[in-house]
């Protein structure tokens, strides 16, 4: 599921990492309402935009394309994993690595901790009160991963959601942490608490690091598939944490392609 500002610039990798393998993935691409993505009828994003509407950074209309994402994507009972990436994310393994190592995870991959800072619980309302307590609240990425039966539990959910649309209104920004404080209410035994997605948020801010050509380098790729501090995998020690990463400018593509057989095995 792509979640996009418009163009897609990294097409070209994901139509590669993708052939050959479309009987095992749907897409789903939510883009600005009215734009054409305009891509060749052999794509695996050939007539794959969802309806969708206006989306606004830091706004509940980011987590409403979000869902709209899922229930688009639950339409077809064959999908079990469900990811939400945007246009500056691509892969750094194959698709039968991705693939297995999705489909054989009992756990779903949602980044969800305790943040004890103004920027974690000083976001959280008391007005959200007594159905979200203060010891509930939780933030992680926005790029998730979820199984079939968790993005049900998402989409179907409506109380806890308008809380959230009323009361999470900037500086607290709601795809930061409707989806991790829901899942630790209620579903947090089948969480792994960690994303799929590598992202460097090292340089501060609201916004993290983008990496453009010159920083495309075999060295930096193996970096982010090779975790130097090991991750848990159905409970057990792994270097192999991150399946994908963002952000990429658009001119990271060729270097990118260049380097997806060598490097990343597609």
């Amino acid at each position: 599921m792509f979640l996009t500002r418009g163009p897609l610039p990294m097409l070209p990798l994901w139509e590669k990492f993708f052939r050959g393998n479309e009987k095992y993935l749907s897409v789903y691409v939510h883009t600005p309402p009215g734009y054409d993505m305009n891509v060749s009828s052999g794509s695996a994003f050939y007539d794959r935009q969802i309806p969708s509407q206006k989306v606004e950074w830091g706004s509940p209309l980011l987590t409403d394309a979000e869902k709209r994402l899922l229930a688009n994507a639950l339409l077809d009972f064959s999908n079990e994993r469900f990811i939400l990436l945007s246009e500056s994310c691509v892969p750094v393994y194959n698709f039968s690595t991705v693939y297995s190592y999705l489909i054989n995870s009992a756990y779903s991959f949602v980044d969800s901790y305790d943040e004890p800072t103004r920027y974690g619980r000083g976001r959280y309302s008391r007005r959200m009160l007594p159905d979200i307590k203060l010891h509930h609240w939780r933030k992680g990425s926005q790029w998730f991963e979820v199984n079939r039966k968790l993005a049900i539990y998402i989409i179907s959910d409506s109380k806890y959601y308008l809380l959230f649309k009323l009361f999470c209104r900037p500086a607290c920004y709601p795809d930061e942490h409707y989806i991790p404080t829901f899942l630790n209410m209620f579903h947090g035994s089948v969480n792994a608490n960690r994303s799929v997605t590598w992202v460097d948020w090292s340089i501060g801010g609201p916004h993290p690091a983008t990496y453009g050509a010159d920083n495309i380098t075999e060295g930096f790729l193996q970096s982010i598939r090779k975790n130097e501090t090991d991750c848990l995998y159905n409970e057990e020690p792994t270097s192999l944490c991150f399946l994908f990463a963002r952000k990429f400018a658009p001119s990271a593509l060729a270097p990118l392609m260049n380097l997806s057989s060598t490097v990343m095995g597609f």
